[in-house]
């Protein structure tokens, strides 16, 4: 099964890694990934710019409107995913425990909702229809 691993952390806290721990960080999440590979787990991830070069749009009565920045104010921002394929989600954890950042942050996953043309399952709680 797939999870999306979102990597979350403090920008302003990133911000004051020397560039040598910063340059450490980023060779273990590479690392990281090289790891994953090889086990066969990693699909798919990258890391992300700041949130100050984010966008968000929203399509209300179809038009498009765009802000600056991210959705909500939050303490800690999207800093990046991975893709994961794991048997279970206790897997998912052992493998997203190893991602570096989770040091500084925290890393939220989610297993993957397979999209059908019909039949789909309904999201938890959900009534459609």
């Amino acid at each position: 099964m797939k999870y999306l691993a979102m990597v979350y952390y403090q920008e302003g806290k990133m911000r004051e890694l020397s560039q040598q721990e910063w340059d450490v960080l980023n060779r273990e999440c590479m690392a990281c990934v090289e790891g994953l590979q090889q086990a066969g787990h990693f699909l798919a991830g990258e890391a992300l710019q700041s949130t100050d070069t984010a966008t968000t749009l929203r399509v209300r009565d179809g038009q498009v409107a765009t802000t600056d920045g991210p959705f909500a104010e939050t303490r800690e921002q999207l800093a990046g995913f991975y893709m994961l394929e794991a048997r279970d989600m206790e897997e998912a954890v052992e493998l997203a425990s190893r991602i570096p950042p989770a040091r500084y942050g925290s890393v939220e996953l989610r297993p993957v909702r397979e999209l059908r043309t019909e039949n789909n399952d309904q999201i938890a709680g959900a009534k459609f229809g």
